[in-house]
This record gives structure tokens, C-alpha cells and sequence, in this order.
């Protein structure tokens, strides 16, 4: 796993074009673009909500976008750039988000991914994630997607 560089902290509004740019470019690619500059912005103004972003200094390599509910956390959005994929980016930061997560008192994060996204399925699968339904027509009416879940602390 290469690192090398790598520093995960939360974002700005000075990053939301980037986050918003990621999304539309490697998440949202066929679909209408609903991540926008203002959207993610929101989200980083959001006391309930954790925007981390990861880079070697003058970039953004990925980043991951959690929302805090009771006792679930949502991985709303998460983006590693295809160039950086394998080196162990999307671990760091999805494992940074899951320690906030536990430190907020979080039971469990669930999230979604494309049905067909096997990579995506593949990397939540090595991080313990389970999936748990399949939601028909969930991005925009258009595409399926794969609910997962991962246990924070065990269900009683």
C-alpha cells in the first residue's frame, strides 16, 4: 500500500469544485450531475456531516462524504481519481472516516454503490462491508444500486 505523501483532513469550501468536478467525472458519469459546487459546500458547512479529503500537496487524490444520523453514519459519496486507485488512498480515508464515526458513537455506516460497479463492491468487501438489498432504479430511475453495511459495534 502506497501512501507516501498522503495527508487526510477536512475539507474546505475552497476544495467543493474539486469534490464537485470528482463527482460529476468519475461517480455520476452517465447520469445528470446532482454533486454540484453547491451541494458539496452545503455538506462541508454541515455540523452533522464530515467532508475529508485526501492529497499530496496540489491536489485532491479522493475524498469521502459522511453524515452523522443517531447511531448510523451514511457514506453519502466517496472518490478515489482513477490515477490513484491501488495505492491504498480510499483505505486511508475510508478507514479515517469509520474512526470519526466510532468516536461519534456510530453503531454501524451504510452506504450505496452501482449495482454494477464490482470494483466498488470489491473495495467495501475487503473493508468488512456486507451487502444487505439490492435498490431497483435507486441512482435517478435509471441505474440499480447495492446497499452495504458495516457494523461498528456488534447488533445486539
Amino acid at each position: 500500500m502506497r501512501t507516501t505523501g498522503l495527508s487526510i483532513r477536512l475539507a474546505t469550501t475552497d476544495d467543493a469544485a474539486d469534490i464537485a468536478a470528482m463527482s460529476r467525472d468519475e461517480i455520476e458519469r452517465g447520469l445528470p450531475w446532482s454533486w454540484t459546487e453547491g451541494r458539496v459546500a452545503q455538506s462541508i458547512r454541515n455540523p452533522d456531516t464530515n467532508v475529508a479529503v485526501a492529497g499530496e500537496r496540489g491536489g485532491i487524490a479522493g475524498f469521502g462524504i459522511m453524515v452523522y444520523r443517531d447511531e448510523t453514519a451514511h457514506l453519502s459519496l466517496f472518490c478515489v481519481k482513477a490515477s490513484h486507485r491501488r495505492q491504498g488512498v480510499g483505505s486511508a480515508i475510508l478507514v479515517w472516516l469509520e474512526d470519526v464515526a466510532r468516536t461519534a458513537g456510530a453503531r454501524s455506516i451504510r452506504l450505496e454503490c452501482r449495482r454494477d460497479n464490482a470494483a466498488a463492491r470489491d473495495f467495501y468487501g475487503e473493508h468488512g462491508y456486507h451487502e444487505r438489498a439490492i435498490a431497483r432504479g435507486y441512482y435517478q430511475g435509471r441505474e440499480d444500486a447495492v446497499q452495504l453495511e458495516k457494523f461498528l459495534v456488534p447488533p445486539s
